[in-house]
């Protein structure tokens, strides 16, 4: 027999998430690596990427996390075979959105990967929080 003791007096209190948990101050900085089709991006898309402010949509989860910013522009139009991806991968779709694949990632899907999270910085990625700031530094 286990005795698991007595009932409480009262329910327990609900936690508010942004008290308990409040999101950093400040912009989240992350550092990239070129990735293996940075080539099809212009050379401006490639700058806007490191100099603009992004803040990470509701579109996040397990799979990947969609950023919203300015349109990163190609160099080379059209799709490629599917690719392998490792965490952290960030692809860009066809409106020119960046989303950072994460642990249940797909194949590229014929998106064009830009850059890739490095590892070190890859925890943050995963504890960003709606609407947060993030901005990208040279690894």
């Amino acid at each position: 027999m286990l005795a698991i003791g007595a009932e409480p007096a009262a329910s327990v209190p609900i936690v508010d998430q942004d008290v308990a948990f409040p999101p950093p101050d400040g912009a989240v900085t992350l550092a990239l690596l070129p990735g293996p089709r940075a080539d099809w991006f212009t050379d401006a898309a490639r700058a806007t990427l490191f100099e603009s402010a992004w803040r990470l949509s509701e579109q996040a989860d397990r799979i990947g996390a969609r950023l919203l910013g300015p349109e990163l522009l190609r160099r080379r139009a059209g799709e490629l075979a599917s690719e392998a991806t490792v965490p952290g991968s960030m692809q860009v779709a066809g409106d020119g959105r960046p989303t950072i694949l994460l642990a249940d990632r797909p194949v590229t899907g014929g998106c064009p990967v830009i850059a890739v999270v490095a590892p070190a910085s890859l925890d943050a990625v995963a504890q960003l929080r709606p609407g947060q700031e993030v901005r990208f530094r040279h690894a």
